[in-house]
């Protein structure tokens, strides 16, 4: 694949960082994005931006990386054998937000770009990426603004896109350990070729920029709400759930480590309080007790 392909996909990845890191430091009102640039020995590097401590975001991380090297890890080829013996390079923006307040959700959003090449043979690429919603004290209508905001960037790629993506995010961020979603889900895409360069590259794009539209307004519309220290305490367990998956089950940490890529920024996803709770049970009939009950499951939030 021509060189300036991936150059393309780079220039997009860092804009939507800068733009991501704007937008998110306007909606703190306080709070500014400090840069951690790295390098990787192997080949590569990245930007990692944290923000601590703002009015709004407790903690954030949005980072830009963009690795490569001679050959895949283990895993990755007894996953795809067809990956055996070539070079790659992967970039991805990914994100997490923290916020303080329990009446915001934490989210997560990613976009990734992969090209594997043999000389000799015709390269195998794909996009991935998505956004989803992790709340603690969940409000219906913001479950519904963010699904909207997903579909309505998914329509103009197929009316099929957004369910199909849908579902894959509550099968992906699903706990199966403790049988229940992470969150509300969103969209969760990969191995994207099918459509072309062109076609996969702008549904990439659109979902990376549609980050910002989905989120934003809740922030906006929650930031303010008043909360109790036991709510706090509530936030801090279920934070917990969020270091579980992230540890155990999601494939782009161990893409990370395994391929030498720079721990803190890999990890820079990880709450910065949390606490576990030996066999925690809502009290009947309470909030907490909704969001096990009517959020932690999938649903077509749109119909409802």
């Amino acid at each position: 694949m021509q060189n300036s392909l991936l150059e393309a996909v780079k220039s997009f990845l860092m804009a939507l960082q800068d733009e991501i890191c704007r937008g998110l430091e306007q909606a703190d009102g306080t709070g500014h994005f400090v840069e951690d640039a790295w390098q990787r020995e192997e080949g590569g590097g990245g930007r990692t931006r944290v923000l601590r401590g703002g009015a709004v975001i407790e903690q954030g991380g949005v980072n830009f990386s963009h690795v490569f090297g001679a050959s895949m890890p283990a895993s990755a080829t007894a996953h795809r054998p067809e990956l055996a013996g070539r070079s790659f390079h992967a970039c991805g923006v990914s994100l997490v937000i923290h916020p303080k307040n329990p009446h915001i959700p934490t989210s997560h959003a990613n976009v990734r770009f992969f090209i594997a090449e043999k000389e000799g043979e015709a390269p195998i690429w794909w996009f991935g990426g998505g956004f989803d919603l992790t709340p603690f004290y969940p409000v219906l209508d913001d479950v519904k603004h963010w699904h909207q905001v997903a579909k309505d960037l998914c329509t103009p790629f197929g009316e099929q896109v957004y369910p199909q993506y849908k579902q894959w995010c509550d099968e992906y961020f699903y706990l199966k350990h403790r049988g229940e979603t992470r969150g509300v889900g969103g969209l969760f895409f990969d191995d994207l070729n099918e459509w072309g360069f062109e076609r996969s590259f702008e549904f990439m794009q659109a979902v990376g920029q549609g980050f910002l539209a989905a989120y934003v307004p809740i922030i906006e519309r929650r930031k303010d709400t008043p909360y109790s220290e036991s709510q706090r305490q509530f936030q801090l367990y279920r934070r917990g759930r969020y270091v579980e998956f992230n540890l155990v089950w999601d494939r782009g940490t161990l893409f990370g480590l395994q391929t030498g890529g720079r721990t803190e920024s890999i990890l820079m996803s990880m709450p910065p309080l949390v606490r576990w709770e030996y066999d925690f049970k809502p009290e009947p009939d309470s909030p907490e007790a909704e969001l096990y009950q009517d959020y932690l499951r999938p649903r077509d939030w749109l119909a409802e």
